[in-house]
């Protein structure tokens, strides 16, 4: 008798998301002997813990096909609630709800925090005796799970398509500054990434050629403040203007930061901005050049804009979801799907496995050797490693009315047949 698959996802989105949802969706219709009804997490491991199991087998195939174009999670969701170990009534809940449903397939996907989500889980059905199969999905933008020798994983789905987006948001910006550079003839871009400079790094591909007046700070740079505007002094008496592109988590001193419930800073919904600081500290300073600096941040849109979206990094991501299914098949319980680099010149990459507990809570560091001397740009080799993630076309999103046309689920839910609950960490 075929088992139940439930699918969810957790941490912040991507580009890319859905179409792991959508891999893994269909490599499970694929083998019907063996897998049952396809449920999604609604709002991820919270709605697990809330009995809001999306039917997504009921779903119009259609819709279904949509998810490779729709960015973000709005098609189940997705949340940054995290099951602590002093949670014990929470790890009950989930196993009640997966004996309830039957769920014998378990895939969530995320990056390292929800990792170790899926690591509890696995161990603990174990421990109880549940038939359960618990699978990882790797998905993050900041490109921060695994190993930094990048033997693990090469990259995760959802970097490529925000390196992309950056890339491309640099091109158009310069385009701005060099107009405007009279009046404005700095201009300071902050990127994602709270500690890993994977991100504001993809600056390095709108201009590899070197030719722009481009700074590229990172968190990890070690690059103080004042250094930081003494090289944008420099770049003005040579360029007469600059673009600056700093990393989020660049060290300026407090920005009065709002934690998540992770722990992680949400930079977002901070008191203040690195953006804006660095913008002051350069102000305050008596530039070479007439006018000012200013500065602009990109929100999330940065990885939910998918019409930027990568077409390598949605093929892989649908790619490594369907990798998901084969290693529950094969493999069973208690890993986490890899992407891996093939040697060699050409870009070509394999689909592997690893043990949840190598990834689980992992952080990967931004290599040292791939940070100028300077502490304001990146080499050639990361352009090397990074360049052939965000692909050479657009992606094919549908229209409709002269808009992007999204997938657009039912809200069809397996019946709740267990009593009400209220996760641990959201009781008052």
């Amino acid at each position: 008798m075929p088992g139940n698959v439930l699918i969810a996802q957790s941490g912040g989105p991507s580009a890319v998301i859905n179409n792991t949802l959508r891999g893994i969706f269909d490599a499970c219709r694929d083998h019907p002997d063996t897998f049952g009804r396809v449920y999604g997490g609604w709002h991820g491991i919270e709605g697990v813990l809330k009995e809001e199991l999306l039917d997504l087998s009921a779903q119009d195939p259609r819709e279904i096909a949509l998810l490779r174009c729709t960015p973000a999670a709005g098609s189940i969701g997705t949340c940054r609630y995290k099951l602590k170990k002093s949670q014990g009534e929470d790890f009950d809940r989930v196993l009640q709800v997966f004996r309830a449903h039957d769920i014998r397939w378990f895939f969530y996907i995320g990056g390292n925090d929800s990792m170790d989500t899926a690591l509890k889980v696995s161990r603990l059905a174990e421990q109880r005796g549940l038939d359960l199969v618990a699978v990882g999905g790797p998905k993050t933008i900041d490109n921060d799970v695994g190993d930094s020798e990048f033997r693990l994983i090469d990259h995760t789905p959802g970097y490529g398509s925000t390196a992309r987006y950056l890339a491309q948001y640099i091109l158009n910006a310069n385009e701005e500054n060099a107009g405007s550079c009279p009046a404005d003839p700095v201009l300071v871009i902050q990127a994602m990434g709270r500690k890993i400079g994977f991100i504001p790094a993809a600056a390095r591909l709108a201009d590899p050629d070197r030719q722009l007046p481009l700074l590229i700070c990172l968190a990890e740079s070690n690059l103080s403040l004042p250094g930081l505007v003494d090289r944008v002094v420099e770049t003005l008496k040579k360029h007469g203007r600059c673009i600056v592109v700093v990393s989020e988590g660049f060290n300026v001193g407090s920005l009065g930061e709002v934690k998540d419930a992770f722990g992680h800073t949400s930079f977002g919904s901070s008191q203040s901005s690195v953006a804006q600081i660095v913008t002051n500290a350069m102000n305050a300073r008596t530039l070479p050049v007439p006018g000012k600096a200013r500065c602009q941040i990109p929100g999330t849109d940065q990885r939910n804009a998918a019409i930027y979206a990568s077409v390598v990094d949605l093929e892989e991501a649908y790619q490594v979801g369907r990798q998901c299914v084969t290693i529950a098949r094969q493999d069973g319980n208690g890993w986490m799907g890899t992407i891996l680099r093939e040697p060699g010149e050409t870009y070509r990459v394999r689909y592997d496995k690893v043990p949840l507990e190598q990834v689980a809570n992992s952080e990967r560091t931004f290599p040292a050797k791939w940070i100028t001397p300077d502490a304001c740009d990146v080499t050639d080799d990361f352009v090397r490693y990074a360049r052939p993630l965000i692909g050479d076309d657009w992606p094919d999103v549908p229209l409709e009315n002269g808009l992007q046309r999204f997938a657009r689920l039912k809200p069809v839910f397996a019946e709740q047949v267990c009593a009400a609950y209220v996760p641990q960490a959201l009781r008052k």
